[in-house]
């Protein structure tokens, strides 16, 4: 990284020489050709200039919103004070009592040398956090035989639910091994390291086999998962890079997520297009939050069939990071961003919905609409004036930023009509995360099947999660289920 650094240092002091004599050949070309020329050589440079400037901050910067704190309008602004570094209470961990006696040799006073003696109910206390490991082990099953007195036919005590008829693993082993891929992102070649260190000798494949098994007893869950994302009247959609790493060098497929405020759904597909998002949407007819990707637009506009079945709402973290980018630049940037972390603070005191039932949930939704109508769309009117009376180079930075808020204007507006929909898509950014560290881990699949595999456990796991179940407990609970009766439906929570 410091090689880096230096290298970076040096390619700017070239660049800063070459903009100086660009400058000079700008102001001579202006007096040999005039005013014309000097202001399309001066569009140049500052787009020459916001260019390396980008490049450099993109590689060797920190990201733009965590350059500093946030003040409390802007989005991404915690009211926590930091914790300190002392001791944390640990309320689920089993405790252990140990007691500590002297050795016999050292129970002597060591002032007269007489014997110690225990002082009943006296220690000196104190704990420590220690770990206690892992051990596999090796169950020998005996299934006890019966025989009837009268000669009938003899019963045997039923097996225990199996993963794979006549396998030699078990249920629980195969959710730990997919909680450790797909929820801590370990890659089955490094546990089958970690599993050898602790007494296990496995094949790679063998896991694979055991976690492939699993998911097929939770296809139906997995499918009855995507329905009830749909069954939410706004859902957030997003995609990102997946690799399909089959007979070669990756190919990039993309995973592509659709959310509920509490539950996610994966699929990894090998397109990134129009029709691929509209294949992921379907038949949704709610509103669908997302970026400026061109793909959920072809994918929601109205055709020879009918009118477009969802209705498309777009992100303001995106616009925001737009103008904090061209703000480097254009120091008028400014004033958007206060407006819209204005939109942000405003947002912070208004009550969640979709926890909510009944009346208290309307309650709720009338007042999220009343706040927005009455305070968030002057904000919204400010915003827009402010856009049009700007003035700015053809592709500079700043210009790009206007042009991508105008331009999605309508979906960005969605909010102060439907009190359901949040101001960015955030949510569904973080319900990928697992996806993009698993990515940077296990370098994709290898398989097709192992894009089908990856993409229920992320799922299950992160919907899991998002309803407070335990991921483990819920993968095994499903399966079991699943096991005893083919095709049970087991969702997280106990939503059946």
């Amino acid at each position: 990284m410091d090689t880096a650094k230096q290298v970076a240092r040096l390619l700017q002091a070239e660049n800063e020489r070459l903009h100086r004599r660009l400058e000079e050949l700008v102001a001579e070309n202006a007096r040999l050709k005039g005013k014309e020329a000097q202001v399309l050589l001066q569009r140049e440079l500052q787009k020459l200039q916001e260019q390396v400037a980008l490049m450099q901050q993109q590689q060797f910067g920190a990201s733009s919103e965590k350059r500093k704190v946030s003040p409390p309008w802007e989005p991404g602004h915690s009211s926590q004070q930091p914790q300190g570094h002392g001791p944390r209470a640990q309320p689920e961990l089993p405790v252990q009592e140990v007691l500590l006696p002297l050795d016999e040799a050292d129970q002597l006073c060591g002032l007269c040398g007489s014997a110690l003696h225990e002082w009943k109910g006296q220690t000196e206390d104190s704990e420590e956090v220690t770990v206690v490991e892992r051990q596999f082990v090796l169950r020998k099953l005996h299934r006890q035989k019966y025989r009837c007195p009268q000669g009938c036919a003899p019963v045997t005590a039923p097996a225990p639910p199996r993963l794979v008829e006549g396998g030699r693993y078990s249920v629980e082993f195969a959710v730990h091994v997919a909680l450790q891929k797909y929820a801590f992102h370990l890659p089955l070649a490094r546990q089958q390291r970690m599993f050898l260190r602790e007494g296990l000798v496995v094949e790679r494949q063998t896991l694979w086999d055991q976690i492939e098994a699993l998911a097929r007893h939770l296809n139906k869950s997995d499918e009855a998962l995507l329905a009830e994302v749909f069954t939410s009247p706004l859902i957030h959609a997003d995609e990102t890079l997946w690799y399909l790493l089959d007979k070669g060098p990756g190919k990039k497929w993309y995973a592509w997520t659709v959310a509920s405020p509490d539950a996610v759904y994966h699929r990894i597909l090998p397109s990134r297009s129009g029709a691929t998002a509209k294949t992921v949407l379907g038949d949704f007819k709610g509103v669908v939050l997302v970026d400026g990707y061109a793909a959920y637009q072809t994918a929601t506009k109205s055709g020879a069939d009918g009118p477009a079945p969802a209705t498309l709402a777009f992100c303001w973290a995106h616009v925001r990071r737009k103008f904090v980018e061209a703000l480097k630049f254009e120091p008028t940037c400014a004033h958007v961003l206060e407006l819209i972390g204005q939109l942000y603070a405003l947002e912070e005191d208004l009550p969640d919905w979709h926890a909510l039932e009944g009346t208290a949930q309307q309650e709720a939704l009338a007042h999220r609409l009343a706040v927005r109508q009455q305070q968030s769309a002057p904000l919204i009117e400010q915003i827009k004036a402010w856009a049009l009376s700007q003035k700015a180079l053809p592709e500079s930075t700043f210009r790009k930023a206007l042009e991508y808020m105008l331009e999605l204007w309508s979906g960005l507006t969605v909010f102060l009509h439907n009190p359901r929909v949040p101001l960015d898509n955030n949510p569904v950014e973080r319900q990928m995360r697992d996806v993009v560290l698993g990515r940077k881990n296990h370098y994709g699949s290898k398989s097709q099947r192992g894009t089908e595999v990856a993409a229920l456990f992320y799922s299950l796991i992160e919907t899991a999660k998002l309803r407070g179940e335990d991921p483990g407990d819920y993968l095994l609970r499903a399966a079991r289920a699943a096991i005893e009766n083919p095709g049970t439906v087991t969702l997280p929570q106990g939503y059946d």
